[in-house]
């Protein structure tokens, strides 16, 4: 499976050192390519220049927000078709969890109550749909 993978590319945008360095290594070690950003203005970017294949996106971020960097990305005609997995902490409100649901992200996963290999899973089958 990794020679699959390794023609996929993966953003992750996430403000947390540790967690990004962590889940990108576990991502690259499946073959995955894995793009950084730290923030929510250079994951917009990112995402729009380089056209990855899946979106891993914090909601709490510096310079922009996830929800507002997800509303953006819905915004262009790639973005529209974005696969994106939103990724953050557990006390998020449900009325944001609702609006990441509304612009269709495809998976909500709980910082605070996972594994790294549970993302690397989830991705996993992102691709087998």
């Amino acid at each position: 499976m990794k020679f699959f993978n390794r023609f996929k590319t993966i953003l992750l945008v996430e403000d947390d050192e540790q967690l990004r360095r962590a889940i990108s290594d576990k991502l690259a070690d499946e073959g995955f390519r894995v793009r950084e950003a730290r923030d929510g203005e250079a994951g917009l970017m990112t995402a729009l220049k380089e056209q990855p294949d899946l979106i891993l996106l914090d909601l709490m971020l510096p310079k922009r927000d996830g929800i507002s960097v997800l509303e953006e990305l819905r915004r262009d005609s790639w973005g529209q078709r974005a696969k994106v997995f939103i990724i953050t902490v557990l006390n998020e409100t449900d009325e944001r969890r609702a609006r990441a649901k509304t612009l269709h992200a495809l998976e909500y996963i709980d910082k605070s109550n996972y594994q790294i290999e549970d993302v690397v899973q989830k991705v996993r089958e992102a691709f087998r749909r």
